[in-house]
């Protein structure tokens, strides 16, 4: 039997459209669900919006920190995606599924940190005024 054309499967119309919303919104809930990450994340979402709020900070300073939050989840997420794909793919503990959690896993760290980084950009101006 020969091999059917992802093409084929996927499809187009309004009712795909709508679905790929409810996967989307699927994958979000099993994410907070069962990713202690993101927790963390979304604590520290709220801590900055806050701190947004109370320093009264600018719109494009805004929008820095909303790229940043938005990224942070983005790639959290692409971690979890890939850490269920190697888990589908093997059971075993195998060096190069060992290199795909440990990058991905990586990858979240390094964005994480560039995103401290940028909330001290934003907010440094302002914690030094507080504090003179």
């Amino acid at each position: 039997m020969g091999k059917i054309s992802r093409d084929k499967i996927k499809g187009f119309g309004i009712k795909r459209f709508f679905l790929s919303f409810k996967y989307s919104i699927e994958g979000l809930l099993y994410a907070y669900r069962y990713e202690q990450s993101l927790w963390v994340h979304a604590i520290a979402s709220i801590f900055v919006i806050i701190m947004g709020i109370v320093f009264d900070i600018k719109f494009s300073e805004w929008a820095i920190l909303f790229i940043a939050l938005g990224s942070i989840l983005s790639i959290e997420l692409i971690n979890t995606a890939i850490e269920a794909a190697v888990d589908l793919t093997t059971t075993d503990i195998h060096p190069l599924a060992k290199i795909a959690k440990d990058c991905g896993s990586a990858a979240s760290f390094v964005l994480t940190f560039v995103s401290i980084v940028i909330a001290m950009f934003v907010f440094g101006p302002y914690i030094t005024e507080l504090i003179k």
